[in-house]
């Protein structure tokens, strides 16, 4: 029987696969096989095409992704099925030319060896998803950081096999995004390991697009197939179950394969409300470790080191003042710094302890009540403006409305640890978005409003008496 070839057939398929799925995925995949042979079965007389892979892990998941496709591709060109069979290639298939050997000569021994120094790697340009100041360098370790920085390091000298998955946890402003990144950061500099970054909100909304653009495939090859992948605040997936599912699907596909996993979230996994069992025990597998506010010592060293980074020079009596009054939040004590360091410049005055206490004086409120709800604030902001805790929490947009609701929100979120979350669900199961959205509409108006200020702070005391009677 005279040898078939199917060479032809294989090329076209190459050229019809590309057009379905991108010359991205594509390339990724494809560009690596080789056309060996046709196969032949003497038991069943049946034929097949041979396709060579460079390695183990490239042809079991062109094989478990696509062959399908490819066999599908094969049975339209041909009108015959073709079964398509995966071999690895072999290293010295193709051997390269070798050039012709030169005289050997002998070196003067009055003339130095100079020999060529090695090559240095090209280094990486800045990854667009993370930013260039989030690098362990920049972060500073004290004993309330101390484990969780510790475990990314190790984790990004030895991404997917140290400590994976990785879960940072923990308040609002404590550094968690910092950490991520400057995993993220040193990965894309020191390997040739592709990272992608990205905030849970996104995640969900590109998730919703792929749904509603019939382009999930591309979503799913997007995140299940990169080396490391970072996603940030995941709490917003709660109640999601459409994104849980294919989270969870991720999550497996990456740990199999052995890919670095770290996620951030506002609380521990287990405190998570309508979040999947499944998907909770598969981060017992790895290691969660949680960040505490910084103390005295540690809050110093933070504002001394963010001084020192962009050149200048902060009197001591300053450092202490912003430590001594901001002591739960590294992103308002930096904050607190920018503000101070902003307007002295802008001002063209040296920064002085008398500037900083008359600046910065809306930064040191007293200590959050642990008592407080947001049932409690929701009744008081209401009754102060006629209104009823239902108005606030239902779809109504009048004016007086959506600034009490608004407001409501605002101090909701300045006065307890309650995440954005956490608070549009006590707003009759609102986005997070919203109530970020209403919080930078009050941020505004404080701005321009120079009643809205001693509004908000006669409401914060009326909150307090109130949580005290109840």
């Amino acid at each position: 029987m005279a040898e078939l070839d199917y060479e032809g057939f294989w090329k076209e398929t190459l050229v019809q696969l590309r057009n379905d799925l991108g010359e991205e995925e594509f390339s990724g995949w494809f560009s690596d096989l080789k056309y060996l042979r046709a196969g032949f079965d003497e038991q069943t007389n049946d034929h097949s095409i041979v396709i060579g892979a460079p390695s183990a892990f490239h042809r079991d998941k062109v094989s478990s992704r696509y062959k399908s496709a490819i066999n599908s591709t094969l049975k339209k060109l041909s009108g015959e099925n073709i079964p398509v069979e995966f071999e690895l290639s072999k290293k010295n298939e193709v051997k390269p030319e070798k050039k012709a050997a030169e005289p050997h000569q002998p070196v003067k021994k009055d003339e130095p060896v100079i020999e060529k120094p090695p090559k240095s790697k090209a280094k990486r340009e800045q990854h667009l998803q993370l930013r260039d100041d989030y690098t362990f360098k920049r972060y500073v370790i004290g004993e309330n950081n101390k484990f969780p920085a510790n475990a990314a390091i190790a984790i990004s000298e030895n991404p997917g096999k140290a400590y994976n998955p990785f879960l940072i946890y923990g308040g609002v402003g404590l550094g968690k995004t910092h950490l991520m990144q400057s995993i993220g950061n040193y990965i894309h500099e020191n390997t040739d390991n592709d990272v992608i970054y990205i905030t849970a909100e996104n995640f969900l909304n590109e998730y919703v697009e792929g749904v509603r653009q019939n382009t999930m495939k591309s979503f799913k090859n997007k995140y299940r197939y990169t080396d490391v992948l970072l996603i940030d605040d995941i709490q917003i997936f709660t109640d999601k179950d459409g994104v849980q599912e294919e989270l969870f699907h991720t999550f497996n596909t990456l740990l199999d394969a052995k890919k670095q996993i770290v996620f951030t979230c506002d609380r521990p996994i287990t405190e998570l409300k309508k979040f999947p069992e499944r998907l909770i025990s598969r981060f017992g597998l790895g290691l969660m470790a949680d960040l505490q506010p910084p103390r005295y010592e540690e809050r110093c060293a933070i504002l001394k080191s963010t001084a020192e980074g962009i050149g200048v020079s902060v009197p001591n009596e300053v450092i202490d003042l912003l430590s001594n009054n901001i002591s739960s939040n590294v992103r308002e004590l930096l904050s607190s710094l920018t503000n101070l360091i902003a307007y002295t410049q802008l001002m063209k005055k040296p920064i002085s302890l008398e500037i900083a206490q008359e600046r910065l004086k809306n930064f040191f409120n007293a200590p959050r009540q642990a008592n407080l709800s947001m049932d409690n604030i929701i009744r008081v902001v209401a009754e102060s403006f006629g209104l009823t805790p239902n108005d606030l929490k239902s779809k109504k947009r009048t004016q007086n409305i959506v600034l009490a609701r608004q407001l409501a929100m605002y101090i909701g979120r300045r006065m307890t640890d309650y995440s954005y979350t956490e608070i549009g669900q006590d707003f009759g199961g609102r986005d997070h978005t919203t109530v970020l959205h209403s919080i930078n509409k009050i941020d505004e108006k404080l701005i321009t409003d120079p009643t809205l200020e001693p509004t908000i702070e006669s409401l914060k005391r009326s909150i307090k008496e109130f949580s005290v009677r109840h």
